[in-house]
């Protein structure tokens, strides 16, 4: 799966979670619970839905690490390709 396509299964994902989210408004270098206004259940939730949905493990220590739209392409790519 390229970029592209990761990234618009993150915004499918983000969807599901926050209907009212434009996708298409979305800087990938600002942090994108900011930019969409997400309370920890709906980051849980959306973190863990894009886990069920590609069928990779993101262990719970990671997740302070995934706080831009570029930061979690790299970081699933990554682990997509483990």
């Amino acid at each position: 799966m390229n970029d592209t396509e990761l990234l618009a299964v993150l915004i499918e994902t983000l969807q599901s979670i926050a209907p009212e989210v434009d996708g298409s408004g979305l800087r990938p270098d600002r942090p994108l619970r900011q930019q969409v206004d997400l309370d920890s259940m709906d980051w849980l939730n959306f973190l863990i839905g894009l886990s069920e949905r590609l069928k990779v493990s993101i262990p719970e220590a990671d997740y302070r690490r995934l706080v831009t739209l570029a930061d979690l392409v790299a970081y699933l790519q990554g682990r997509m390709t483990c």
